[in-house]
């Protein structure tokens, strides 16, 4: 596993701005530093699966990785206004952010879960949850998933910055909707009573986004053919173990 990154550092290039000349060599990145076991802070330092593939890619593309952190749901605004050049983050490739943005591959496959209270045997799955409340994080792409839902207009769905987790566990709301890989990994290592709500209801693939202009579609190649390379070497299943012990990197049937 890679070396963590200080968070003095991470902190000290979130004030950078985009006023300041981009380095061609430098990639401004993205995350909340809030989403175990992807992004996370732990003895001031920034670590997770995202964090040691980006710097995989940083090392494969010849660039020098950056980090910022923000809160979720400010994000996206900070892409478009320029102050990062990308978001490891766990961003879902939709229709929406398609139109907006160019992606690399993706990088991870998952699927959305419900998770529930221990014990709670009314929800075993999605459609279990007509009439309930539902937690999500802002900004997310769980929230489209859920109102997309043929039901949606019976499923009580509140916003969350942070702490769903919680709120489930203390029966504040009846469940989260969350990754699969993200929801067992908190349930294996949290001491919060939750469980699994049967199978993920929705494939989704992550990568990361760049904004649609001469620029950012130059670096989206240039991280793009380096998760190729580290894709073909065995890199990404490698870290990919390191955190989940399997590889989340590709499909099944890949």
């Amino acid at each position: 596993m890679l070396k963590p990154v200080a968070l003095a550092a991470v902190l000290a290039a979130s004030v950078t701005g985009p006023a300041l000349a981009q380095d061609s060599d430098t990639l401004r990145v993205g995350m909340s530093g809030g989403y175990f076991p992807f992004t996370f802070v732990r003895q001031d330092e920034l670590q997770g699966f995202e964090v040691d593939v980006m710097d995989a890619v940083g090392e494969e593309a010849g660039l020098e990785i950056e980090y910022e952190t923000m809160s979720f749901s400010g994000l996206i605004g900070a892409l478009e206004a320029g102050r990062i050049d990308t978001i490891a983050n766990q961003i879902t490739i939709t229709p929406e952010r398609e139109e907006a943005f160019v992606f690399t591959q993706p990088y991870v496959i998952d699927g959305a879960q419900v998770v529930t209270r221990e014990g709670n045997d009314e929800i075993g799955g999605v459609e279990d949850l007509r009439g309930k409340t539902v937690a999500v994080n802002l900004g997310s792409n769980f929230e489209q998933l859920l109102r997309d839902l043929p039901f949606a207009d019976e499923v009580d769905i509140r916003t969350y910055e942070s702490n769903i987790e919680q709120d489930t566990a203390l029966g504040r709301v009846d469940a989260f909707v969350m990754d699969r890989v993200s929801s067992a990994q908190v349930i294996e290592e949290s001491p919060l009573p939750l469980q699994l709500a049967g199978q993920p209801f929705s494939e989704i693939r992550n990568a990361l986004p760049f904004r649609d202009d001469d620029e950012g579609q130059a670096l989206r190649d240039r991280v793009d053919a380096a998760l190729t390379a580290l894709r073909e070497d065995g890199t990404l299943a490698e870290i990919s173990q390191e955190w989940f012990g399997s590889d989340i990197t590709s499909a099944p049937s890949e």
